[in-house]
């Protein structure tokens, strides 16, 4: 393996659309460090399957939401997600979180559209044996007390990857949304002020009495959970290839508490977005490894997640991660086949692009 230092810094300039080739195992290999990294990030067993292999580029990934320690964005440096790579959570116990893999600029290579397929056929064998071993030992942190397995992944390790604290102020984020290609002006200029006055109802709440906030000082979208004592669990039979209705708002939320949880599960304003809109479940959440911890947990009430349904980053300052959000039966309707299936056309574009 090479030293970071050596290997060639190119494909900066990555747009959404490209056409980039992941490289073969060999060439990868040489640029990750001693843990299996490239600048912090990981290189992951779920993602072997992919070399050789030309897809397109889905976003730039220069930036993430922080789950782990909700700091905000993220810069992330010379990444890209790929269109349809998420994770299967083959190398990770199984985890059903299906995260989209973010890519090294530096483990790609850029491809003119027309350019013909190498006329060599690939090899079906790995075609360096010493990834593999480094990349499944370093998926692993010690066990726990207990005797668990502790996972390591691109999703706990994002503070690593992503260290710098991206503020709203720094507007040349949303310059390179939009010159990446990630999102249009449009879209974008409303990113910024969703995310300006988010940050207003939060000093509200901290300087002005309860009847001088705005909304109650709540963020855009003005969810409020109506709920009182233990949320509902609240159980419809849905399976996988059901046809739903995602419930309006007001139906909603008289499932959440204050803090817009139901069983421990949140309902956030991005998804209200998709309030109203049919879709198909497209399976269902068992286990996922917790992002703080790297544990597996085990989901103890229903938790679904519905086809082409996306968090978009509209009301998020643009994030491009697109994770798949987790629906409770309580938030969803079933429709019987042959019923009006005209609401799947008002999902944007933007989700069709997944």
């Amino acid at each position: 393996m090479q030293t970071q230092t050596s290997v060639r810094r190119e494909l900066l300039n990555l747009r959404a659309g490209d056409l980039v080739e992941v490289l073969s195992q060999e060439e990868i290999l040489a640029t990750l460090d001693e843990n299996g990294e490239y600048e912090s990030l990981q290189f992951m067993p779920e993602m072997l399957q992919y070399c050789g292999q030309r897809l397109r580029v889905y976003k730039s990934a220069h930036k993430a939401c922080d789950t782990l320690t909700r700091t905000g964005i993220r810069k992330m440096e010379n990444a890209v997600h790929l269109q349809g790579v998420r994770c299967d959570g083959g190398g990770h116990g199984g985890c059903q979180a299906a995260c989209m893999i973010y890519w090294k600029t530096a483990w790609l290579r850029k491809v003119a559209d027309g350019e013909p397929e190498p006329s060599t056929p690939k090899a079906e064998a790995p075609e360096d044996a010493r990834l593999l071993p480094l990349i499944t030992l370093n998926a692993r942190g010690p066990r726990f007390e207990d005797g668990a397995e502790r996972y390591r992944c691109q999703a706990t390790e994002l503070l690593r990857s992503a260290p710098e604290v991206l503020p709203l102020k720094n507007l040349g984020q949303f310059v390179t949304d939009v010159r990446t290609g990630n999102f249009g002006v449009m879209w974008t200029f409303r990113a910024v002020g969703v995310g300006f006055y988010n940050r207003f109802q939060g000093v509200s709440t901290k300087v002005l009495p309860k009847w001088a906030r705005h909304r109650g000082g709540r963020h855009w979208g003005f969810l409020k959970g109506r709920a009182t004592g233990k949320t509902p669990d609240i159980r419809k039979g849905l399976e996988p290839g059901d046809l739903v209705r995602i419930l309006t708002r007001k139906e909603i939320e008289p499932t959440l508490n204050d803090q817009l949880l139901n069983r421990g599960m949140g309902f956030d304003s991005e998804m209200a977005r998709h309030c109203g809109r049919t879709a198909r479940i497209a399976r269902r959440i068992d286990h996922i490894v917790d992002e703080n911890t790297g544990r597996m947990i085990h989901m103890k009430s229903p938790c679904l997640v519905l086809e082409g349904v996306i968090c978009e980053g509209a009301l998020n300052a643009n994030c491009p991660r697109a994770i798949t959000p987790y629906w409770r039966e309580a938030w969803l309707e079933k429709i019987e086949e042959g019923g009006s299936d005209a609401d799947q056309s008002k999902i944007p574009a933007q989700r069709a692009a997944e």
